[in-house]
Protein backbone atom coordinates (compact mmCIF):
# COMPACT_ATOMS: atom_id res chain seq x y z
CA UNK A 1 0.00 0.00 0.00
CA UNK A 2 1.25 3.38 -0.58
CA UNK A 3 2.24 5.64 1.95
CA UNK A 4 -0.19 8.50 0.98
CA UNK A 5 -3.24 5.43 1.21
CA UNK A 6 -2.26 4.39 4.41
CA UNK A 7 -2.11 7.79 5.81
CA UNK A 8 -5.65 9.02 4.03
CA UNK A 9 -6.71 5.16 6.16
CA UNK A 10 -5.30 6.16 9.01
CA UNK A 11 -6.67 9.55 9.01
CA UNK A 12 -10.70 8.13 8.44
CA UNK A 13 -9.91 5.61 11.19
CA UNK A 14 -8.68 8.03 13.98
CA UNK A 15 -10.88 10.88 13.00
CA UNK A 16 -14.94 9.65 11.72
CA UNK A 17 -16.28 11.44 8.69
CA UNK A 18 -18.88 13.83 10.18
CA UNK A 19 -16.10 14.90 13.10
CA UNK A 20 -13.84 15.69 9.92
CA UNK A 21 -16.72 18.41 8.78
CA UNK A 22 -17.67 19.35 12.10
CA UNK A 23 -14.14 20.66 13.51
CA UNK A 24 -13.47 21.81 10.11
CA UNK A 25 -16.71 23.91 9.96
CA UNK A 26 -15.59 25.37 13.15
CA UNK A 27 -11.92 25.63 13.02
CA UNK A 28 -12.58 29.44 12.20
CA UNK A 29 -14.22 30.04 15.87
CA UNK A 30 -11.34 28.46 18.29
CA UNK A 31 -13.50 29.21 21.65
CA UNK A 32 -17.00 27.49 20.04
CA UNK A 33 -18.62 25.59 22.33
CA UNK A 34 -21.89 25.05 22.58
CA UNK A 35 -23.74 27.25 25.69
CA UNK A 36 -25.52 24.62 27.27
CA UNK A 37 -22.61 22.28 28.00
CA UNK A 38 -20.56 25.14 29.65
CA UNK A 39 -22.02 24.68 33.07
CA UNK A 40 -21.23 20.89 32.53
CA UNK A 41 -17.47 21.86 32.20
CA UNK A 42 -17.31 24.03 35.15
CA UNK A 43 -18.51 21.90 37.32
CA UNK A 44 -16.29 18.99 35.65
CA UNK A 45 -13.39 21.40 36.48
CA UNK A 46 -14.60 22.74 39.80
CA UNK A 47 -14.87 18.71 41.13
CA UNK A 48 -11.07 18.29 40.06
CA UNK A 49 -10.47 20.55 43.27
CA UNK A 50 -7.21 22.14 41.20
CA UNK A 51 -4.67 24.30 42.89
CA UNK A 52 -2.48 26.91 41.56
CA UNK A 53 0.29 25.12 40.38
CA UNK A 54 -1.34 21.63 39.69
CA UNK A 55 -0.94 19.98 36.38
CA UNK A 56 -4.36 18.63 34.83
CA UNK A 57 -4.46 15.52 32.03
CA UNK A 58 -7.56 16.65 29.86
CA UNK A 59 -7.42 13.07 27.85
CA UNK A 60 -9.62 13.37 24.67
CA UNK A 61 -9.72 16.80 24.84
CA UNK A 62 -11.32 17.50 21.23
CA UNK A 63 -10.84 20.93 20.27
CA UNK A 64 -9.73 22.13 23.85
CA UNK A 65 -13.52 23.54 24.52
CA UNK A 66 -12.14 22.32 28.93
CA UNK A 67 -8.95 24.00 28.51
CA UNK A 68 -10.28 27.89 30.04
CA UNK A 69 -11.83 26.17 32.99
CA UNK A 70 -8.62 24.05 33.80
CA UNK A 71 -6.36 27.12 33.35
CA UNK A 72 -8.23 28.77 35.48
CA UNK A 73 -7.98 26.46 38.02
CA UNK A 74 -4.52 25.77 37.95
CA UNK A 75 -3.54 29.26 37.44
CA UNK A 76 -0.26 30.60 35.29
CA UNK A 77 2.13 28.63 37.19
CA UNK A 78 0.32 25.24 36.94
CA UNK A 79 -0.02 22.85 33.28
CA UNK A 80 -2.57 21.63 31.32
CA UNK A 81 -1.76 18.46 28.93
CA UNK A 82 -4.39 17.88 26.32
CA UNK A 83 -4.19 14.22 24.67
CA UNK A 84 -6.20 14.18 21.50
CA UNK A 85 -6.39 10.90 19.05
CA UNK A 86 -7.60 12.81 15.92
CA UNK A 87 -4.66 14.92 14.32
CA UNK A 88 -7.15 16.75 12.74
CA UNK A 89 -9.29 17.30 16.12
CA UNK A 90 -5.73 18.66 17.61
CA UNK A 91 -5.38 21.20 15.47
CA UNK A 92 -8.76 23.08 16.61
CA UNK A 93 -7.17 22.11 20.22
CA UNK A 94 -4.10 24.38 19.35
CA UNK A 95 -5.55 26.80 17.74
CA UNK A 96 -7.32 27.55 20.79
CA UNK A 97 -4.04 27.39 22.94
CA UNK A 98 -2.82 30.01 20.71
CA UNK A 99 -5.44 32.49 20.26
CA UNK A 100 -5.72 32.52 24.05
CA UNK A 101 -2.20 33.06 24.58
CA UNK A 102 -1.63 29.83 26.86
CA UNK A 103 1.93 29.00 27.59
CA UNK A 104 0.95 26.53 30.28
CA UNK A 105 -1.12 24.27 27.72
CA UNK A 106 -0.01 21.62 25.68
CA UNK A 107 -1.73 19.40 23.29
CA UNK A 108 -0.12 16.28 22.54
CA UNK A 109 -1.67 13.59 19.63
CA UNK A 110 -1.39 10.15 21.15
CA UNK A 111 -3.81 7.02 21.36
CA UNK A 112 -4.44 7.17 25.08
CA UNK A 113 -3.88 2.85 25.57
CA UNK A 114 -0.17 3.93 24.71
CA UNK A 115 0.49 7.50 25.37
CA UNK A 116 3.56 7.78 27.17
CA UNK A 117 3.44 11.01 29.59
CA UNK A 118 6.25 12.71 31.89
CA UNK A 119 5.79 13.81 35.82
CA UNK A 120 2.46 13.13 37.76
CA UNK A 121 -0.89 14.56 37.20
CA UNK A 122 -3.11 15.98 40.19
CA UNK A 123 -5.90 15.33 37.99
CA UNK A 124 -7.85 13.92 35.17
CA UNK A 125 -10.30 15.15 32.80
CA UNK A 126 -11.91 12.54 30.43
CA UNK A 127 -14.70 14.84 28.94
CA UNK A 128 -17.00 13.20 26.69
CA UNK A 129 -14.06 10.87 26.27
CA UNK A 130 -15.81 7.47 26.04
CA UNK A 131 -12.58 5.64 24.97
CA UNK A 132 -11.27 6.92 28.00
CA UNK A 133 -13.66 6.65 31.08
CA UNK A 134 -15.29 3.28 29.61
CA UNK A 135 -11.65 1.75 28.53
CA UNK A 136 -9.86 -0.32 30.91
CA UNK A 137 -7.13 -0.71 28.87
CA UNK A 138 -6.79 3.21 28.86
CA UNK A 139 -7.43 3.90 32.35
CA UNK A 140 -4.62 0.78 33.36
CA UNK A 141 -2.05 2.96 31.25
CA UNK A 142 -2.90 6.81 32.96
CA UNK A 143 -4.23 6.15 36.03
CA UNK A 144 -0.64 5.32 37.24
CA UNK A 145 0.64 9.27 36.24
CA UNK A 146 -1.83 10.31 38.55
CA UNK A 147 -0.69 11.35 42.11
CA UNK A 148 -2.39 9.21 45.12
CA UNK A 149 -5.76 11.11 45.77
CA UNK A 150 -5.67 12.38 42.78
CA UNK A 151 -9.23 13.93 41.61
CA UNK A 152 -10.26 11.91 38.53
CA UNK A 153 -13.93 13.19 36.74
CA UNK A 154 -15.38 12.17 33.53
CA UNK A 155 -18.86 13.13 31.53
CA UNK A 156 -20.46 11.37 28.82
CA UNK A 157 -23.23 9.94 27.21
CA UNK A 158 -25.40 7.07 28.47
CA UNK A 159 -28.63 5.07 28.12
CA UNK A 160 -31.31 6.34 29.78
CA UNK A 161 -33.87 4.38 32.37
CA UNK A 162 -35.86 7.38 32.47
CA UNK A 163 -39.21 7.34 31.07
CA UNK A 164 -38.48 10.55 28.93
CA UNK A 165 -35.23 9.40 28.06
CA UNK A 166 -35.91 6.30 26.54
CA UNK A 167 -37.03 7.70 23.18
CA UNK A 168 -33.36 9.07 23.16
CA UNK A 169 -31.71 5.64 23.23
CA UNK A 170 -31.97 4.57 19.86
CA UNK A 171 -30.76 7.78 18.56
CA UNK A 172 -27.90 7.40 20.71
CA UNK A 173 -26.80 4.10 19.70
CA UNK A 174 -27.39 5.13 15.92
CA UNK A 175 -25.00 8.02 16.76
CA UNK A 176 -22.25 6.06 18.25
CA UNK A 177 -22.30 3.65 15.58
CA UNK A 178 -20.25 6.89 13.66
CA UNK A 179 -18.11 7.04 16.64
CA UNK A 180 -14.39 6.35 16.64
CA UNK A 181 -13.54 2.33 16.05
CA UNK A 182 -11.85 2.20 19.29
CA UNK A 183 -14.90 3.84 21.40
CA UNK A 184 -16.52 1.35 23.72
CA UNK A 185 -20.60 -0.11 23.39
CA UNK A 186 -22.55 2.55 24.80
CA UNK A 187 -23.90 1.22 27.93
CA UNK A 188 -26.56 2.16 30.76
CA UNK A 189 -23.23 3.23 32.99
CA UNK A 190 -20.73 3.67 30.75
CA UNK A 191 -18.42 4.67 34.31
CA UNK A 192 -17.74 0.97 35.71
CA UNK A 193 -14.42 0.64 34.52
CA UNK A 194 -14.07 4.00 36.56
CA UNK A 195 -15.60 2.96 39.32
CA UNK A 196 -13.86 0.09 40.17
CA UNK A 197 -10.67 1.67 40.44
CA UNK A 198 -11.88 5.03 42.46
CA UNK A 199 -12.47 5.87 46.07
CA UNK A 200 -15.46 7.86 46.87
CA UNK A 201 -17.00 7.47 43.76
CA UNK A 202 -20.23 10.00 42.51
CA UNK A 203 -22.20 9.86 39.44
CA UNK A 204 -25.35 12.33 38.98
CA UNK A 205 -27.34 11.92 35.73
CA UNK A 206 -28.44 14.77 33.17
CA UNK A 207 -30.90 15.57 30.41
CA UNK A 208 -33.24 12.71 31.40
CA UNK A 209 -30.48 10.34 32.12
CA UNK A 210 -28.95 10.33 28.78
CA UNK A 211 -25.62 11.85 30.18
CA UNK A 212 -24.17 11.49 33.13
CA UNK A 213 -20.96 13.56 35.49
CA UNK A 214 -19.05 11.28 37.14
CA UNK A 215 -15.73 11.39 39.66
CA UNK A 216 -14.31 10.20 42.55
CA UNK A 217 -10.22 9.77 43.65
CA UNK A 218 -7.52 7.41 42.77
CA UNK A 219 -7.53 4.41 44.98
Amino acid sequence: MKREESTALDQRRLTPLYARYLIRAIRPFPDADPPFIKPVRQRAAQLLQLKPGDRVLDVGCGPGASFPYLVDAVGPTGEVVGVEISPEIAINARRRVEKNRWSNVRVTVADARSVQLEGEFDGLLAFAAADTYASAEVLANLLPFLKDDGHVVAFGAKLSRQRLGLIFNPVLRALWNLTFSSTPRLSYEPWEPLENRLLDFHVEEYFFGCMFLAWGRKK
